[in-house]
């Protein structure tokens, strides 16, 4: 493992936000995490960094990071007569990026997962909170998950015995850290549709600021970003921080943006949809005090 004391979360953020932390530690093995929870009290699992906001100031916290964990298995291989019943178990480390699974399915004819393609975040970020875009969520592919519980012992749960839902899972609200996952892949790589939904983001979404993806869970029956929309709130405003005109269920930073910026537009947020339409927004970033 690598220890980097003094780390500057601010360049490991997709937001650009984030105060120094205590340590900053990358494993190798997914057998040192005993260690690491033996020893530290204050942990915080970091993935990529792209839907997390960190507070600013000195942080007494042990990020941990298990980006160098991205090892792809293909487990088993389950033929039938008829080739659409076909499948492969497929075994995906966390530290992945969904960008590397995607381009790893590409090159295997692989199908299950193009509706997600662009979301940024690493394979166990996205398993961590149910990731999903386009009525696909990550879960729809996954047999099995490999997380470390909060005491280190390591353990493969069957999906049939994992609670999960919209955006949240037993996993994420464990605090357990996931360490691979199962995948059970059919055949026949849907490119179009694969690449309609990258292209989509690139259109739509405000790729080109830092940014943590979407802020706000989609209340039942509609769309965070049509009521933040509606309450005419893009554009608006706190410091370096701005909801986005092109998608406003995005907040960018577009200079030098702080903590309370971020803090103080979604609270506003909040508040104003909240005043006009009677909904209470949810957060979907993780937002780290």
């Amino acid at each position: 493992m690598e220890i980097i004391k003094n780390a500057k979360m601010k360049e490991y953020s997709n937001m650009k936000v984030g105060g120094t932390a205590k340590e900053l530690i990358f494993i190798d093995d997914k057998n040192e995490l005993k260690e690491i929870l033996r020893t530290r009290n204050n942990i915080f699992l970091l993935g990529n960094g792209t839907n997390t906001l960190i507070n600013d100031g000195n942080l007494d916290i042990s990020f941990l990071s298990l980006k160098r964990l991205k090892k792809i298995t293909v487990e088993e291989k389950i033929e039938n007569t008829k080739k659409e019943d076909s499948y492969d178990l497929v075994r995906v480390e966390a530290g992945l990026d969904l960008d590397d699974l995607i381009d790893f399915m590409e090159k295997n004819d692989y199908s299950g997962l193009e509706n997600i393609t662009g979301i940024p975040g690493s394979v166990g970020g996205l398993v961590n909170m149910n990731g999903g875009a386009y009525g696909t969520e990550i879960f729809d592919c996954i047999e099995e998950v490999e997380v470390c519980k909060n005491d280190g012992e390591i353990v493969k749960i069957k999906t049939t015995d994992l609670n999960f839902k919209y955006r949240t899972t037993e996993i994420k609200e464990n605090k357990w850290i996931v360490i691979s996952a199962l995948f059970k892949f059919g055949f026949g790589f849907d490119k179009e549709a694969s690449q309609d939904k990258k292209n989509q983001r690139e259109v739509k979404h405000p790729l080109d600021l830092p940014n943590l993806g979407s802020t706000f869970k989609n209340p039942e029956g509609t769309f965070a970003a049509k009521l933040i929309s509606d309450a005419d709130l893009k554009g608006y405003r706190v410091g370096d921080v701005v909801v986005s005109p092109k998608h406003p269920n995005f907040v960018t930073n577009v200079g030098n943006a702080t903590f309370n910026d971020v803090i103080s537009v979604i609270e506003h947020v909040k508040e104003v949809v909240f005043e006009k339409f009677g909904v209470k927004l949810e957060t979907e970033i993780i937002i780290l005090k």
